[in-house]
């Protein structure tokens, strides 16, 4: 929304024709109250300036308005149907010398109030007025977001009651309005849909109308439509909010897709055709085109899950998908963008024991799994975090490891694959926590990232911003090496360049007397300049690129030379290791005679113990001899005696 001063001008008689008239334009593009003394001619200026801005008149609403009063030009400028292009081409052309003409007019401006018209035709006209109090409060929201400072967190002061605290919710933002859905606190689920308007920076909650979508099969009916949930995902699609899986008391079997007329309120369940996927939460819903791609998650058993489907919005059919090469190890709570309407990226995460702080992507035209290798700051594991794209840029705030909280703001550089720390909080700040949110945010013109919610040891309901400094849109450089990146950008900046000098004189277009064709020698000399300037820029940046050509070769060369001395010393090892095994057979053959000796020694020690039990048996029988020997002698000698 565009910001509209409300101003107020008294036009005396005494006004010029030219600037008043010149007021009244400037009142009827911009909803302006006209407030007329005696003596000035309501009907001829009004009748002056829609003869000259092409609008047409309707004679019953100038008789309505009379000469005097208050009136409120404004509603004029409100035709319906046909009128409205004409409406347009007359303010573009109106503002195109307004300031100027303001200026040089010579009446008083009071505040006054701010009338919006939302009037269909000329005869239903409806006005409603915002007060001095609200509309200088809008103003000052507008100031407090221009005055933000660039890519740092400010916590924004909001009046009046906010929603309870809470983590793992679903939020969105549509029409410069945040919306957060369900969550969980203390264990238990939230129904809740809450609304933060940041044109006041105001929460309000939405009352969704459910009464005319009963929903089959569901036992409690209309007011399970959009259940208390936790862990789903939000996703604006048209004019509605469309809410996917997550964990609620309700059973399902398969995931289910809900939705929010942002225009009606009305909420229900969308019937979908195909093979839907598992009910789950802790997953991620990525949009590309007109598909939604689902990944991983936890379902209802705490069962992890690492595989792919994708969800047609045109038809609402899902659809399997099956990858190739090896896909992320199964994990929930991760984070999950698009680049290029090619490559879905895969962040973080955790399973039941493991936090993960590893990048994967599946080329969504291959179906081919990777993990390529990243650049920049070392990122640490990380779970419950989020995420949000602009441009190639992939910004990651808070989440953690149970343990502690991750207080760095990150950035991955998409195209070239680099992390870095874009800021970072204290490490108990709300935005160190687990399960917020963060969404991208098109406030007075400018990106901001909006935070919301989390837990870090409490339970968190704040809302944070974060103004975004303006980047140039960059080419698509989709995960090229270095080397290639670096080359690409040097060719670029080139032709560049070379255009840039054709530019400086081929632009001029001189005639004979040495007087540019265009209407202003001064218009020339700027664009010169102007393109002087444009040629040094490039030219500073084709320095770097050469500079970073230059590092990259150097870099390859010392990887060259690596990789030689790494060749040697395998050489090195390979004929090591040829001897090793030559000293192994020899060894063997050894162990071999070793132990056809040990089975010789063993019929040997046989042959000692049979000999030893034959000695043994002999002596034996050599003493039993003995002892008769001794008895028969004994016996003779007895008789003879």
């Amino acid at each position: 929304m565009a910001y509209q001063m409300p101003i107020a001008l008294n036009l005396s008689a005494s006004s010029s024709h030219e600037s008043t008239t010149g007021a009244i334009k400037f009142l009827s593009v911009f909803h302006i109250d006209l407030d007329f003394s005696a003596g000035a001619s309501f009907d001829f200026f009004l009748r002056d300036f829609f003869d000259s801005s092409d609008l047409p008149v309707d004679e019953r609403l100038l008789d309505d308005f009379g000469n005097s009063g208050k009136s409120r030009v404004g509603e004029l400028c409100e035709p319906a149907g046909e009128f409205g292009a004409q409406r347009l081409t007359a303010a573009q052309k109106i503002k195109s010398n307004l300031w100027k003409r303001i200026k040089a007019t010579p009446l008083a401006l009071v505040l006054n109030k701010l009338p919006y018209f939302t009037s269909d035709e000329f005869s239903n006209r409806k006005q409603i007025s915002m007060g001095t109090e609200e509309f200088k409060k809008e103003m000052d929201m507008a100031n407090w977001f221009s005055q933000l400072p660039y890519e740092k967190w400010v916590p924004t002061s909001v009046p009046g009651a906010r929603p309870s605290a809470r983590y793992k919710h679903a939020a969105g933002v549509a029409d410069e309005k945040l919306y957060i859905a369900g969550g969980s606190r203390t264990g238990r689920y939230l129904p809740d849909v809450q609304v933060f308007d940041f044109r006041g920076l105001v929460w309000s909650s939405l009352k969704l109308k459910t009464e005319a979508y009963g929903v089959k099969g569901e036992e409690n009916g209309p007011q399970e439509i959009l259940p208390a949930t936790s862990d789903h995902r939000m996703v604006k699609w048209g004019n509605r909010l469309l809410l996917l899986g997550g964990h609620s008391k309700t059973t399902s079997d398969s995931m289910k897709v809900r939705f929010i007329d942002l225009e009606t309120h009305a909420c229900g369940l969308i019937e979908t055709s195909g093979n839907a996927p598992v009910a789950r939460g802790g997953h991620s819903a990525t949009l590309v085109g007109s598909r939604l791609i689902i990944f991983g998650g936890e379902d209802r058993n705490r069962r992890l899950l690492n595989d792919v489907c994708a969800l047609d919005l045109e038809t609402m059919t899902w659809g399997a998908i099956t990858t190739k090469q090896t896909p992320p190890a199964p994990r929930f709570d991760h984070t999950a963008a698009i680049n290029g309407e090619r490559y879905l990226l895969i962040f973080g995460g955790c399973s039941h024991s493991i936090f993960f702080n590893d990048l994967h992507v599946l080329d969504l035209q291959t179906m081919e799994w990777s993990q390529p290798e990243v650049q920049g700051d070392l990122v640490t594991p990380r779970a419950g975090h989020a995420g949000v794209t602009i441009g190639e840029n992939w910004y990651i705030v808070g989440g953690g490891d149970n343990k502690n909280g991750c207080p760095e703001t990150l950035v991955l550089n998409m195209s070239k694959l680099a992390w870095s720390a874009l800021t970072s909080v204290k490490e108990r700040d709300p935005l160190a926590s687990e399960g917020l949110s963060v969404c991208s945010a098109l406030i007075n013109g400018e990106r901001h990232l909006v935070a919301f919610g989390g837990y870090n040891g409490k339970y968190n309901n704040e809302v944070f911003v974060m103004r975004l400094k303006p980047r140039d849109a960059s080419r698509p450089k989709i995960f090229q090496s270095p080397a290639a990146a670096a080359a690409a950008a040097s060719v670029s900046a080139a032709y560049a360049l070379a255009k840039s000098e054709k530019l400086d004189f081929s632009s001029l277009n001189l005639n004979s007397n040495g007087v540019g064709n265009n209407p202003s020698e001064k218009d020339l000399a700027f664009e010169i300049d102007a393109l002087k300037e444009e040629k040094k820029e490039l030219e500073l940046s084709l320095a770097e690129v050469r500079a970073e050509n230059s590092r990259l070769t150097e870099k390859v060369d010392e990887v060259n030379g690596t990789h030689a001395e790494l060749s040697k010393e395998l050489l090195s090892v390979q004929g090591q290791l040829v001897a090793e095994r030559s000293r192994c057979f020899k060894l063997e053959a050894q162990i071999a005679e070793l132990q056809k000796m040990l089975e010789s020694l063993q019929s040997i020690e046989n042959e000692v113990q049979l000999l030893r039990r034959q000695k043994s048996a002999l002596e034996q029988e050599i003493e039993r001899s003995a002892a008769q020997r001794q008895g028969s002698g004994g016996v003779w000698r007895w008789i003879a005696g």
